[in-house]
């Protein structure tokens, strides 16, 4: 593969994982306008952020392995434009109940660009190759955290929320074009899975079963529910609680996101050479000492600069652990069940994030809370490391 082809296929898989970021931190800054228009409580209006979270999580349950059977364009190009409809529609809701269904299906949809890009990834790479090649997404798709909510609370100076969601539809409509132009198929006929379901059910079977693979799909599930937690309560932590403004806001989770590109990038530095299982041992321990300072700062109450600086190193800590950690669950199988594994790598992602998020506010949102969930998360990430992973390697 040549330079050029390589930069392609970073720049066209990072904007297609960019989806799952997009369809949360874009539409971050807006929740509390979207709470008050639709006349609804602020758990209701997290449930809109849940709702797309479970849509990503089984959206790629059902195209990963499609893609297996059909190629990898194909069924990328069905996801985009749903998505596309999807965005549009969500203009048009007059109701909390009718937010929620468009935005399970514009999850569904968005799994898809999440589960392709990785099995085109593992299509096209191996060993620490493949980690260095998904630290090269994350810059493209850490761009997405810094971005997005800055873009989400500009747009709110020039429109509603529900012109956040026609952009939405823009971007889903431009991207569609550069993949039908740009993103060729990356798996031959002759490796793709058999059509039968039998054969789709038996791949699934060895998957699941494998306990390495599904270990690291705990470890990646439960830091990224630390993450979604963090999506959810941000918004009105930095808003309700220290007082900022929506753009105010918007510049604080982008430093976070800065912090989450920098942290990839520094985790596939650390993994030449095969040393991804020393990063993941390592950052696990130091995520959750990380998360208990968090929760410290919090409890004691500690202005807005201590709360931020801590929350900057906690939150790079999944995008550290989650390079080292994907690399490593999408070499367990071989390429082509590759999509297989890619989905259940993002059910189990998305499904931890979707459900962790409004049961961290069941008692009320705070920087406390916030602490709390992450101090969990980062703790049973931790300990699905060293109980179900580690063991497989004696």
């Amino acid at each position: 593969m040549t330079s050029a082809q390589k930069i392609r296929y970073v720049v066209m898989l990072g904007l297609l994982t960019m989806f799952g970021p997009l369809c949360i931190d874009l539409y971050l800054p807006s929740l509390p306008q979207v709470s008050k228009d639709l006349d609804t409580t602020i758990t209701l209006t997290q449930l809109s952020l849940t709702a797309c979270l479970l849509g990503l999580g089984l959206g790629q349950l059902l195209i990963g392995p499609l893609s297996d059977r059909l190629g990898r364009r194909r069924p990328l190009l069905w996801a985009l434009g749903l998505f596309t409809l999807a965005s549009l529609a969500c203009t048009w809701v007059t109701s909390i109940e009718q937010l929620l269904v468009l935005r399970f299906l514009q999850g569904i949809a968005g799994a898809g660009g999440s589960v392709i890009s990785r099995a085109v990834a593992r299509d096209l790479y191996s060993g620490s190759d493949l980690t260095r090649f998904f630290a090269l997404l994350m810059v493209v798709n850490g761009l997405a955290p810094v971005l997005a909510p800055v873009m989400g609370g500009q747009l709110l100076y020039l429109t509603t929320w529900r012109g956040v969601f026609m952009v939405l539809a823009l971007l889903g409509a431009i991207i569609l074009t550069l993949t039908l132009l740009l993103l060729k198929e990356s798996l031959p006929r002759e490796q793709r899975a058999e059509g039968s379901l039998n054969t789709t059910v038996q791949a699934f079977v060895r998957v699941v079963t494998s306990r390495r693979f599904m270990g690291l799909c705990l470890v990646q599930g439960a830091m990224m529910a630390g993450m979604f937690a963090y999506i959810g309560a941000s918004t009105f932590v930095f808003q309700k609680i220290y007082h900022l403004t929506a753009q105010g806001f918007s510049l604080c989770f982008a430093f976070n996101g800065a912090g989450l590109v920098a942290a990839g990038q520094i985790s596939a530095r650390l993994s030449r050479n095969g040393r991804e299982p020393l990063v993941l041992r390592y950052g696990l321990t130091v995520a959750v000492i990380l998360s208990v300072v968090l929760m410290i700062v919090a409890l004691v109450g500690l202005p807005l600069p201590f709360f931020l600086a801590s929350l900057l190193l906690t939150v790079a800590c999944v995008s550290a652990i989650g390079t080292a950690a994907t690399s490593l669950a999408m070499q367990v199988h071989e390429r082509q069940v590759s999509g297989m594994a890619s989905a259940v790598l993002g059910v189990m992602m998305f499904s931890m994030g979707g459900v962790c998020l409004p049961l961290s506010s069941i008692a009320g949102v705070s920087a406390l809370s916030m602490g709390i969930t992450f101090v969990c998360c980062y703790a049973f990430a931790w300990c699905a490391h060293r109980f179900v992973v580690v063991p497989t390697r004696r």
